[in-house]
């Protein structure tokens, strides 16, 4: 992890949250100097967020005072924030690489994006790789290296579509990580076939690990109107209520933009965490939201958060 520079007085306010093991409902854990002793604190919620101009380029520079968090439609006030943060940290990835039989012809493009996005990570960032069919299988484990694994070049398109019960497999792998910004990078048409698990319960998992989806629609148009309408809202709503963006069919020099946009966005982003306004234990899904003081800018997070039970 880089090391902060100096800032003026009150332009952050301590990084107590930085041995987070999870993005939320966990214990606050400060760890001695020798990373043995672990003490229990508090139960913070913490927020990854995305701001980017109108050109989608981030937008570096940004102080607390700049940002604004509602939970359940309210404000929360400056005292209930336990600290903030505009550090570039490793993250971890899964990517998610659907080979159904209705991904035939475009599953050499999904291939080629995978490649491109494990291309642009930074050497601390980690990836892991899994393809989805009738079944969700790992073809790479998390790693630091760059290059696809051999047994990624001898997929065939077959099968039903599991991007459900993918995304739910993503979120366990990630939940054993110590990084603390993470993300789900799917490349599908979108339609669900075959999973066990609903695409709320896929949704569910992902913020529970504070996970952002990133869902590039490899949809074609001979797959009908309708069905590629289909396809793009169960995308969209996967990476609009994760905090994190959908790209449309892509190709060529829009694709190769879009993953090193995705790349880039992962490794800056402001970091925020508060003690939350709902201190009941009930299990329910809390409302969440970011404003930022600039109209240009456009500010992307997680859309809620669960409260822990019990």
């Amino acid at each position: 992890m880089h090391m902060l520079k100096p800032r003026r007085p009150g332009a952050l306010l301590p990084f107590v949250f930085i041995v987070l093991t999870t993005l939320f409902a966990t214990p606050f854990l400060h760890a001695q100097q020798d990373d043995d002793v672990v003490h229990v604190n508090t139960d913070l919620v913490v927020l990854n967020v995305t701001v980017t101009d109108k050109a989608g380029q981030y937008v570096p520079g940004l102080r607390l005072s700049d940002l604004k968090i509602f939970e359940d439609g309210q404000e929360v006030p400056p005292d209930l924030i336990a600290g903030f943060s505009v550090h570039e940290a490793p993250f971890a990835s899964v990517v998610l690489l659907d080979t159904s039989s209705s991904m035939e012809t475009r599953l050499s493009l999904a291939r080629s994006a995978a490649i491109r996005f494990l291309d642009k990570l930074r050497e601390e960032d980690v990836a892991a790789v899994y393809k989805f069919d009738s079944k969700v299988e790992q073809v790479q484990e998390f790693s630091t290296g760059r290059d696809l694994a051999p047994m990624a070049f001898g997929l065939r398109a077959k099968g039903m579509t599991t991007l459900n019960d993918a995304i739910v497999d993503a979120a366990k792998a990630l939940a054993e990580r110590p990084e603390k910004r993470k993300a789900i990078i799917v490349l599908s048409d979108g339609m669900d076939t075959y999973s066990k698990a609903t695409s709320d319960k896929a949704l569910e998992s992902a913020l529970a690990v504070g996970a952002t989806i990133y869902a590039v629609d490899m949809s074609a148009s001979e797959g009908g109107v309708f069905r590629n309408q289909q396809s793009v809202s169960v995308l969209k709503n996967f990476a609009e209520k994760s905090g994190g963006l959908f790209v449309a069919t892509p190709g060529g020099p829009a694709l190769r933009d879009a993953f090193t946009n995705i790349a880039e966005e992962l490794g800056h982003q402001y970091t925020v965490a508060y003690r939350p306004l709902n201190r009941a234990r009930d299990g329910r899904w809390r409302k969440l939201d970011v404003k930022v003081s600039r109209p240009d800018l456009i500010v992307r997070t997680r859309k809620m958060y669960r409260a822990p039970k019990g």
